[in-house]
């Protein structure tokens, strides 16, 4: 129902990190909150919806390649954490954690909203 509301009123719908970056809790740091704002700013602005973006694998999220003022590896969580390995567990983990709490109403919605889920 959200989905056919934005659609027929041309809604763009944004998702901001403004937790953890670079590491799971503990490892990482928290985002600094003027780069938020300045992400907020831009979705205000209109800025960022003129962005180039590159896809982030596993959930399918459209992620902007570059906003003058964040740095980039705050824009692709990938980028900003040194142990690859560790961040692709952390990825595949979140991914499994979301199927099996999804699975509980797959049989109730359309095929194109399962295969928004995780790919894994």
């Amino acid at each position: 129902m959200l989905a056919e509301r934005m659609s027929k009123h041309n809604v763009d719908c944004w998702l901001i990190n403004t937790g953890w970056t670079g590491g799971k809790f503990g490892l990482g740091k928290r985002c600094p909150l003027k780069v938020t704002r300045r992400i907020v700013d831009a979705v205000h602005s209109g800025e960022l919806a003129k962005a180039e973006y590159e896809t982030f694998g596993t959930f399918g999220l459209s992620i902007p390649t570059s906003l003058e003022g964040v740095p980039r590896e705050l824009l692709n969580p990938q980028l900003a954490w040194a142990d690859k390995e560790a961040f692709n567990k952390e990825v595949r983990k979140l991914g499994v954690m979301f199927q099996r709490a999804f699975a509980l109403y797959e049989k109730d919605v359309k095929p194109e909203v399962r295969l928004a889920g995780p790919q894994i």
